[in-house]
């Protein structure tokens, strides 16, 4: 008999603790889905980024962009040993100009610098460069 007595009650609370694991499991799934998008987005982002990195690093006209690095100083000053995707360059007697322009060619490329020495004689440079591709 007190049973029927808090019937209402019982409905109410039973009612309420529904509404609110309902509520609670609503933000749990919102949030999940929120995680989920921002993942994607860094996904996306970083796949990306791989493409634009493979289309730099696998172009097929690299090779005549290093050779370029051969004629930006007179042919007396240069060494050159390119084999297969190496290259080893011994530029000697530079001037600050030629220098200024054969390390910012040189930086401007896609390749992966084992070498980059650069001593000082006098008002001259000499730079020892080796890279692959």
């Amino acid at each position: 008999m007190n049973l029927n007595r808090y019937r209402n009650e019982l409905i109410v609370l039973v009612s309420f603790i529904l509404m609110l694991s309902a509520f609670f499991y609503k933000n749990s799934q919102i949030d999940k889905q929120a995680q989920q998008l921002f993942e994607m987005k860094h996904s996306v982002k970083d796949f990306k980024e791989i493409i634009a990195l493979k289309r730099i690093w696998g172009d097929k006209g690299l090779s005549k962009k290093i050779d370029k690095l051969k004629s930006i100083v007179p042919v007396s000053k240069v060494s050159w040993s390119k084999k297969g995707k190496k290259l080893t360059a011994h530029y000697s007697n530079l001037t600050p100009k030629e220098l200024n322009k054969l390390v910012t060619r040189a930086m401007n490329l896609a390749v992966q610098i084992i070498s980059f020495k650069i001593t000082r004689s006098g008002d001259t440079f000499n730079v020892e460069f080796k890279c692959k591709w």
